[in-house]
């Protein structure tokens, strides 16, 4: 008996979203996709009960909620972080041939996603439960036996609502739930730094948070009007309009790569005569790269922070992250492999540390190609799977016999997938070094989400005949 078919019994009592009757109507998928957005950031900002509100500030992972959906003391504790992780155990187990899945079987495909609740639910409450004991809301003895139980029971229950969230926005929405999450949940955190109203008392005075509004604000209060300029600029602590601009210039960049693509020339044998070209698109695996080595830095940081609670002097946990507060009060990694990564916040930093930045920068590029290119084997995408779908459409290359069909895109499927999880790991460390909103790879994951929910949307508005042969060649 195989792992899927052992949890056919649980089936029937998993929580699941009903599916379509029929083809469901565009505005109403417009607005399930806004529902679940707007229902998400809800959730963001309804408080836990029963944590401890002195423990907050110091928070070891809020360099990487912006881009795991995740808000310190709300019911988005956890974000998205142990689903994904689920997701991508289930993924790489499948794709290293440990677990048997047959996609083209119906079955296997309903018992695959139930696993995939399954172990969604398990490892929400395995990290709510872990978050607990290590102290991340006050010592146990403080917030006593009963607040912590409930504790893990809303985190889990969120985790669950969140599971039921992605299958509604899959079967009624626009793209997959869980990207939408994240990507709404960092445009939120960029609008917030650029059009914050709220005051924050500085060495320098009052001033606002956003930085766009603080460039007023301090041009309007301020009678050295070239000292505000350059303290609106370039002031430390809070957003800036450097930090505005820097994020701009990212975003700007990440649309255009989105366009890079290799067209191959190809011909369709239903139809004799009528010739065409397939899009080899240069971000081959999409965001998948930032993902996963996202989804592995905090687990990460989060094992180094729950060792180092558990024995704060142990100088063979130190090696793995050594934690200190840091000027904000935030806990932040100063030493071990933590430390190296984490990514430099600004031109300081690398002149401080520029080991810290070369290490940080080699292995993100290393680990975001190589990622890339194991995704491949991992969601079936590679060049002989490209080249079966291919003649599944009975589409052929010109010039070409089918034989060598694969061994021809074989020249660019894993050369696109690495250059392109590269870039991606490049673009993210050059906005994290000069200083962009949201975290580099937030904004990277922002704009490759609503660029395949846009590409979605366009598809919809299609007839039936356009939207299959725009699904063929985009």
């Amino acid at each position: 008996m195989t792992f899927l078919q052992s949890i056919r019994p649980l089936v029937p009592f998993l929580p699941a979203v009903e599916s379509p009757k029929g083809k469901v109507p565009l505005e109403y998928r417009m607005q399930s996709t806004l529902f679940a957005a707007l229902l998400v950031c809800v959730m963001s900002n309804l408080p836990l009960f029963g944590i401890v509100r002195e423990s907050s500030p110091n928070d070891p992972f809020y360099h990487m909620r912006v881009i795991l959906a995740s808000n310190r003391g709300t019911l988005m504790e956890l974000g998205v972080s142990p689903i994904v992780s689920a997701g991508m155990v289930l993924q790489l187990l499948v794709g290293s041939r440990m677990m048997y899945f047959n996609q083209n079987v119906a079955e296997d495909r309903v018992l695959f996603q139930a696993s995939e609740k399954i172990c969604g639910i398990l490892f929400t409450f395995v990290c709510a439960a872990a978050y607990v004991v290590s102290g991340m809301y006050g010592p146990l003895s403080a917030i006593g036996n009963g607040n912590a139980a409930l504790i893990v029971l809303q985190l889990t229950g969120a985790g669950v609502v969140l599971l039921m969230l992605d299958e509604f926005v899959q079967k009624y929405g626009f793209g997959s739930g869980l990207n939408l999450f994240i990507a709404v949940h960092i445009c939120e955190n960029i609008v917030w730094s650029a059009l914050s109203t709220t005051t924050v008392t500085t060495a320098a005075g009052t001033e606002m948070e956003g930085a766009l509004f603080a460039l007023f604000h301090l041009l309007f209060t301020r009678k050295n009007k070239i000292a505000a300029l350059k303290l609106a600029l370039y002031r430390q602590n809070l957003p800036n309009i450097s930090n505005l601009l820097s994020t701009v210039l990212i975003f700007v960049s990440c649309c255009y790569i989105q366009g890079w693509k290799i067209n191959i020339p190809v011909k369709m044998m239903r139809a004799r005569g009528q010739a065409g070209s397939y899009p080899i698109k240069f971000l081959y695996t999409g965001n998948m790269p930032i993902v996963l080595y996202s989804a592995f830095i905090s687990n990460v940081y989060f094992m180094s922070k729950m060792l180092t609670n558990s024995s704060p002097h142990s100088a063979f946990f130190k090696l793995l992250g050594n934690w200190q507060p840091n000027e904000s009060g935030q806990v932040v990694p100063v030493g071990g492999l933590c430390y190296y990564l984490s990514p430099p916040t600004s031109m300081f930093s690398f002149i401080k540390d520029p080991l810290h930045t070369i290490f940080y920068l080699i292995v993100t590029l290393i680990a975001c190609g190589f990622l890339s290119k194991s995704w491949l084997n991992v969601s079936h995408t590679t060049a002989r799977d490209l080249a079966r779908k291919l003649s599944q459409q009975q589409i052929s290359i010109r010039g070409m016999r089918e034989q060598a069909v694969t061994r021809y895109l074989n020249n660019y499927v894993p050369l696109c997938a690495v250059l392109g999880g590269a870039t991606l790991g490049l673009l993210s460390v050059t906005a994290d070094f000069i200083g962009a909103l949201g975290t580099g790879s937030g904004i990277l994951l922002a704009v490759t989400i609503a660029w395949s929910i846009f590409e979605e949307f366009q598809k919809a508005r299609l007839p039936p005949s356009m939207a299959a042969q725009y699904a063929m060649f985009m």
